[in-house]
C-alpha cells in the first residue's frame, strides 16, 4: 500500500517580514512571490521502496510558474526536474534504507521569487542484499548554446558488506536535445565489499552554438574547360547509343567512352566532394532553447540479473 503524504507549501517570500520595510521592498520588486508544495508516495517495488513525488509552484497571483525545481534529501540534492505550463512536475525516485527528508526547492525565474516546501518524511524498507543509489548535484545546469557545464553524479553502496566480489556500475544519460552531449569520467565505478563512501563521476554536458558561417547561395557550376569537354562528350555517346543498334562492334567503344565521362563527372563540380572542398561544409546548426528534464542511469549487473536505478537533472538551453 502507498503512503501519501501531502504537505503545506512556504514560501521563501512570506519571511520577508523579518526584515526592514526596505529589505521587504527590494525583494517585491524581484518578482512575485511563490508558494511550492511536495506530495510524496511511497511504493515498495521488489524489496526496495521507490517514491512518487508530484510538485505544484503557484505564484501570489494564482499563476503557475514556470522553470526547475531541486529535489533534496536533508537538504543533500537528489534530482531535478522541470515544471510543466501548469507550474507541475512529477518525478519517481528510488531511496535508499532508513529515514528521508524529501523537500522540493524552486529556483525562481525572470518573474517568481524562489521558494522551498516543507519536508516530507518517508521511511524506505531495509534489505539485506548488495545495492546502490545515484543522486545528481546540482539538481539544475543552465547553459548558453555553444558552453558546457559539469554535473556531479554520485553512487551510494547499499549493503556491501554482503558483496563477495566487486561491484561495478555504469553511467549514463537520456533525453537530451539535438545537438547535445554528455560524457561520464569515470563512466564506470567500482563497490568494493564494505564500501561505505560514495564513488563520484563527473558529468559533462556539451551544447552547441550555430556556425556563423556563410556559403554561397548559388554554388558556381563547371568552368569552360569541363564544359568544352562534357558538351562533346554527351553528344559523342548519345551518337554511339545510335550505332549500337547497327554496328554491335560499337560496344566496346561505348564503354570506354561512358567510364571516361563518369570519370570527368567526377571531376568536376558534379561530384559532392568538390562541392565541399570548394564551399566547405554546411553550417552547424544550435542545441535548441529550452528547459529539458534529462535522465541519469545507473546499472549494474552480475550476469544473470541487471540492477538499475536513475535520477533526473534539469538542463536549460538559452
Amino acid at each position: 500500500m502507498g503512503i501519501a503524504l501531502a504537505v503545506p507549501a512556504v514560501s521563501v517570500a512570506g519571511q520577508s517580514a523579518e526584515f526592514s520595510s526596505d529589505k521587504s521592498s527590494s525583494l517585491e520588486s524581484q518578482g512575485i512571490a511563490t508558494q511550492t508544495s511536495l506530495t510524496a508516495e511511497a511504493h515498495d517495488r521488489a524489496g526496495r521502496t521507490s517514491v512518487t513525488l508530484a510538485v505544484s509552484v503557484l505564484g501570489d497571483d494564482s499563476l503557475p510558474a514556470s522553470g526547475a525545481v531541486t529535489i533534496t534529501d536533508s537538504g543533500r540534492p537528489l534530482a531535478g526536474v522541470a515544471l510543466n505550463a501548469l507550474g507541475q512536475a512529477k518525478v519517481v525516485l528510488d531511496l535508499s534504507a532508513g529515514d528521508h527528508s524529501l523537500s522540493a526547492a524552486y529556483a525562481g525565474d525572470s518573474t517568481h521569487r524562489a521558494s522551498v516546501s516543507e519536508a516530507s518524511g518517508v521511511r524506505a524498507l531495509t534489505s539485506a542484499t548488495p545495492d546502490f543509489g545515484i543522486s545528481v548535484a546540482p539538481g539544475t545546469l543552465p547553459l548558453t548554446a555553444g558552453n558546457s557545464g559539469q554535473i556531479i553524479a554520485s553512487v551510494s553502496p547499499e549493503n556491501s558488506s554482503a558483496l563477495s566480489a566487486p561491484m561495478f556500475v555504469t553511467l549514463s544519460c537520456s533525453g537530451l536535445p539535438d545537438e547535445s552531449s554528455c560524457t561520464f569520467t569515470p563512466e564506470n565505478l567500482e563497490i568494493l565489499p564494505n564500501a561505505t563512501a560514495a564513488i563520484t563521476s563527473s558529468m559533462v554536458v556539451v551544447t552547441q552554438k550555430a556556425s556563423s558561417l556563410s556559403y554561397p547561395a548559388v554554388h558556381p557550376g563547371p568552368g569552360p574547360v569541363a564544359l568544352a569537354i562534357l558538351l562533346p562528350g554527351a553528344l559523342s555517346l548519345g551518337g554511339i547509343a545510335f550505332a549500337l543498334r547497327r554496328r554491335p562492334w560499337l560496344q566496346r567503344i561505348s564503354l570506354l567512352a561512358l567510364l571516361a565521362f563518369v570519370t570527368m563527372l567526377g571531376a568536376t563540380a558534379c561530384n559532392p566532394r568538390y562541392d565541399y572542398l570548394n564551399h566547405g561544409p554546411p553550417p552547424n546548426p544550435a542545441t535548441p532553447s529550452g528547459t529539458y528534464t534529462i535522465d541519469v542511469t545507473a546499472q549494474s549487473s552480475n550476469g544473470v540479473t541487471a540492477t538499475t536505478h536513475f535520477t533526473t537533472f534539469v538542463l536549460t538551453v538559452k
